[in-house]
């Protein structure tokens, strides 16, 4: 879903319909630079935060900065301090340059075969139908004028039929999610459920600093519990809403300016179980138990991640 002529017959304004939804989406990013990003050279000492769209990678980020700055707030875009390698270089942004603390850290929703190798990876996955929900909300406002498509119709074409975020320029959420879970005990990569976060916040802070193999004090701690919290991150949202790749969608889509790009949501586990319709709730299982029973033997999302408890 990319473009060599940014916006190239894409009216100005939100989408409102699928095809100028996607033909938006697809402009945001240049072959080129999504080309770049993949052959990029990873140092044995980078972190990779690379959950699927929607699935705690802001929120991974955050942690993940907080902890080797001690709290560092004085950044416009989280993705300035750490980087998406799929969409930096068209970004103006230099991935291979030293960042403001180490170890360096970027952002990525790239399938493990697809990630540049060489680095160490933290992996969050999320129930499919929260993520399918919350991807939903979150271009509803932005690239997606409000109403014009509803959630299911949203769910039914975008997650379900091409099983794959829209704007993605990696695989689909089933394929993200069992190239990852192979790997989940390799030394090079923490795995998690974004459940368990929500259930755990210091136990994830004190995961992720393990294993970025920084000493974590009563201090840091602290810190890190404060600004990872949803209260201060709504507080300051503005620096986690997207404010580099918002910019360019007024560029190269003609989003408008004033356009809703905040990722700080409450983030309530199950709620998209009231949210979706029964056939579409029906249409995730049916993908789920072709996708992942077959292949993995887990009967459902909350019987997979069950096993992390006791791995």
């Amino acid at each position: 879903m990319t473009s060599n002529t940014p916006g190239a017959g894409s009216p100005p304004g939100r989408a409102t319909t699928f095809d100028e939804f996607l033909e938006k989406l697809g402009s945001m990013n240049t072959p080129a630079g999504v080309e770049k990003g993949l052959t990029m050279t990873l140092q044995p000492t980078d972190i990779v935060v690379a959950p699927f769209g929607k699935s705690g990678t802001t929120w991974l980020q955050q942690i993940a900065h907080t902890l080797r700055t001690r709290g560092d707030m004085d950044f416009d875009d989280i993705s300035r301090v750490v980087p998406w390698i799929e969409t930096s270089t068209d970004l103006g942004l230099d991935l291979d340059a030293q960042q403001k603390a180490e170890p360096r850290v970027f952002k990525s929703h790239l399938d493990a075969h697809r990630i540049p190798a060489g680095g160490r990876y933290i992996i969050a996955c999320r129930d499919p139908r929260d993520a399918a929900y919350s991807m939903f909300k979150f271009m509803e406002g932005w690239f997606l004028e409000p109403g014009a498509i509803s959630l299911d119709d949203f769910v039914r074409q975008i997650f379900i039929a091409s099983g794959q975020a829209p704007g993605s320029t990696n695989g689909d959420y089933w394929t993200h999610l069992k190239s990852w879970w192979v790997r989940r005990d390799d030394p090079d990569v923490l795995f998690m459920a974004y459940e368990h976060m929500k259930e755990d916040l210091p136990g994830t802070i004190r995961a992720v600093a393990e294993f970025m193999e920084i000493a974590l004090d009563d201090e840091l701690m602290a810190i890190a519990a404060e600004h990872a919290s949803l209260q201060f991150m709504q507080e300051h949202k503005d620096r986690f809403d997207d404010k580099l790749m918002r910019e360019r969608s007024v560029a190269v889509a003609g989003i408008p300016s004033n356009s809703e790009s905040s990722k700080v949501r409450v983030g309530q586990v199950g709620e998209s179980r009231q949210r979706l319709g029964a056939e579409v709730s029906l249409a995730l299982d049916e993908l789920w138990r072709a996708r992942i029973t077959e292949e993995l033997g887990f009967v459902d999302y909350a019987s997979m991640i069950a096993t992390l408890r006791t791995a």
